[in-house]
This record gives C-alpha cells, structure tokens and sequence, in this order.
C-alpha cells in the first residue's frame, strides 16, 4: 500500500498547553485504522489537524504529497452525534446531499446526477425508505446512518469517524463495520476513533495509539498489544486485566 497522508512532526497546543508532541505517522491508502487513546489524548485534535481546520504550532500534514487545503474534498468527516443540532429542519435527503456541495463551484445548483447518488448512497447504508424523515425524528442508529450516506455520497478518498458506533443498536454497528471493511477492499483510508478495545481486532487492521505523543501505530496484529495498550491508556485501563479479549475475533 502507498502512503496517502504523511504527517512529520506534528505539534499542537492550545491555551499553551500541549495537546499533540511531535507526531510522526504514515497513514496507508485502503486501510481500515481503529484511533485509539484516553480521553484527552489528542485524537480529535489529530483530525482537525488533518482536516486543516485548526492551527498547528509546528511540522506538516501531506495528502498524496500535496498539502490538505489543495485536497481537501477528498477527505470527509463523519462527527460524533452529540455535535449535531438535530432540531434543524432538515430531511434526510437534505443532510446526504450536502455531501455533493464540494464538488459544485459557488452557486451551482444540484442536479439530477447529485440526486442519484445521494439516492444510491442512502440505499448502501438501508434507509432510502426515510429520506424524506425530518433527521431529528430519527433513532441513534438511523442518524449515524445518514452521516455515512452523507459521507458516502461525497465520494471521498479519507474519511474521518468521530466515534461512530456511540448510541447505536447492534445491527447498525455492524452494519456500518460492513461498509467500512468495504470502503477499505475499495482502496478508500478509513480512520474511526473508538473506545471499544474489545472489538479492535475484529475491526480494524490498523491502530493508531495516542496519548499526547504517538505510543505505537502499525498493524493492529503486532501493535495492539497489552505493552502499548498499558503505555497508552496507563491506569485508566481494565482490559490488561483480561488479555484474551486482545486476541478475540469472530
């Protein structure tokens, strides 16, 4: 696989306070990468990053060797539920079609090509049937849903899950693991940050481990293990207590 983003030497502080310390990572295209870390380990701080929507105090993120801003419809992401006002008055078929806008030029009008894959995008994810549904009338799994459909529809190269799998049903969760898995055979990069360390061997072929400063990132079969864990998440952590689920896949 070739290297699709480059990051080299990435720091960023807020309120002078140190948040990412020198990151160095190649991200891989067509791989599947579970973010992994405690809560305040700078692993939304690394898509922002990425994404080019906050300053950075020092090194340099590359998309193909390009920097973000020259690519930035290529990359897509997917934020948590809470961050969503669910109260807009917005159908789901108005939420997925934004995905189309950053390949429009300014005032150009969506077409009948946006809608058909909007429509297709919706079909991929199972709720065609609730396009027209306000999303605020949604359940947990159904918004999550209408997020990828919207991501989906964007036809991206990199896309970025805030913690996807908060707030939804089984089916959904596995559902969406589906996709992903998908997404990557596809050649598409998926990045997902995610709590559930039970599940990391079954989802993800790559880890990424964050604590502030990058403990350990490669194949999630030789990286994820109890001494990168246990340096990652220090006392915070139960899981070292049961190692089986380190090896646990379905």
């Amino acid at each position: 696989m070739s290297t699709i983003i480059k990051v080299k030497g990435l720091t960023v502080s807020y309120d002078r306070k140190t948040v990412l310390s020198n990151i160095y990572l190649d991200i891989q295209q067509g791989g599947l990468y579970g973010v992994l870390g405690p809560n305040g380990a700078g692993k939304s701080t690394l898509f922002k990053s990425i994404l080019g929507l906050i300053d950075i105090d020092s090194g340099s993120i590359r998309f193909k060797e390009k920097p973000i801003i020259e690519n930035r419809k290529k990359l897509v992401y997917i934020p948590q539920k809470g961050d969503v006002d669910w109260n807009f008055p917005a159908t789901v078929m108005d939420v997925v079609l934004m995905g189309r806008y950053p390949h429009k030029k300014i005032w150009e009008r969506l077409d009948k090509t946006d809608n058909e894959i909007a429509l297709e995008a919706l079909r991929d994810v199972g709720i065609e049937h609730l396009r027209n549904r306000q999303i605020g009338e949604l359940s947990g799994g159904q918004q999550q849903r209408v997020f990828l459909a919207r991501a989906l529809c964007q036809e991206a190269d990199v896309f970025l899950f805030d913690e996807p799998f908060v707030g939804v049903d089984v089916t959904t969760e596995k559902k969406i693991v589906q996709i992903l898995k998908r997404l990557a055979t596809e050649g598409k990069t998926l990045l997902v940050v995610h709590h559930d360390l039970s599940k990391v061997v079954e989802y993800f072929d790559h880890v990424i481990l964050l604590n502030q400063r990058l403990i350990a990132a490669g194949e999630t079969i030789a990286t994820f293990n109890e001494e990168n864990i246990a340096k990652a998440y220090g006392g915070q952590l139960t899981i070292l207590n049961k190692p089986a689920l380190l090896t646990r896949k379905k």
